[in-house]
């Protein structure tokens, strides 16, 4: 094992982004993620788990849901494995954390503040493209121009970042490097240079966990590794079903073909 946590376990990730000991972390790391669009100053972490509205409702969990002083709703989310699903999934998340700012009564006028969601994807979704980030909101299709600020999605998919170290030009970048990276470095780049990388050395380092939380992370580690296995192994069995199944299907094909061409082939020479 590694110097630092990994974060996309679930209980890394908790520590590095949702706990108010790294709040700074995660306002840093959203600022750079907007950066020439808004600022944020201050956030409060929700509750993760949103009751249902109506009886025959489930209740939502999310990763990580704060709110910012200006009253936006922020969601991050954390995927290890792809979801044919997830699109929609994000969605629903996003028109549920607008739905319930709902006010009972006549007097309210849809005085509704922004939702963003923020999805760190271990994986490549082909449904949501080819490109390490994208960015979806709100757009007139004729204009071009911005329709509303209300929803904004960003789908940060991880195996498209193909930056070293010395090519990353913004703190952006250099915190998705570290993020990535961050289980199997020794020492943390940029720590010695910027109190925010300097904080996230401290909290991501496993000898600095208490007895409890190195029981917990060790726990999230095993489930980690187990469902990475699960699902590599569905896919490998995919695959290899697949393949035998296609080659089977080649060869009758072949053989029916072959059989057909070579009666035909011998008519035509006997007569």
């Amino acid at each position: 094992m590694g110097k630092y946590i990994n974060p996309f376990t679930d209980v890394g990730f908790k520590m590095l982004f949702g706990q108010e000991l790294s709040k700074p972390l995660l306002i840093d790391f959203l600022n750079n993620l907007l950066k020439g669009e808004r600022e944020i100053m201050d956030i409060t972490f929700l509750d993760k788990e949103q009751p249902a509205v109506f009886a025959d409702d489930r209740s939502l969990i999310y990763d990580i849901l704060c709110e910012t002083s200006d009253g936006e709703k922020i969601i991050v989310e954390m995927q290890n494995r792809g979801q044919s699903y997830f699109k929609k999934r994000s969605i629903y998340y996003v028109s549920e954390a607008i739905a319930r700012q709902g006010v009972r009564g006549s007097e309210w006028e849809y005085g509704i503040h922004s939702v963003y969601f923020v999805a760190f994807l271990n994986f490549r979704q082909e449904d949501i493209g080819k490109e390490f980030r994208t960015d979806v909101a709100l757009y007139d299709t004729k204009s071009k121009k911005r329709f509303s600020d209300d929803i904004r999605m960003i789908y940060l998919q991880l195996p498209y970042f193909k930056k070293k170290e010395q090519e990353c030009e913004s703190d952006f970048e250099r915190w998705i490097y570290v993020l990535k990276h961050m289980e199997a470095l020794n020492k943390l780049p940029w720590a010695a240079k910027s109190p925010i990388f300097q904080k996230v050395s401290e909290i991501s380092d496993i000898s600095a966990l208490s007895k409890e939380e190195r029981l917990k992370y060790d726990h999230a580690i095993k489930v980690y590794r187990d469902n990475l296995c699960v699902y590599r192994y569905a896919i490998e069995s995919g695959l290899k079903e697949g393949m035998e199944k296609g080659m089977k299907e080649g060869m009758e094909k072949g053989m029916k073909e072959g059989m057909k061409e070579g009666m035909k082939e011998g008519m035509k020479e006997g007569m």
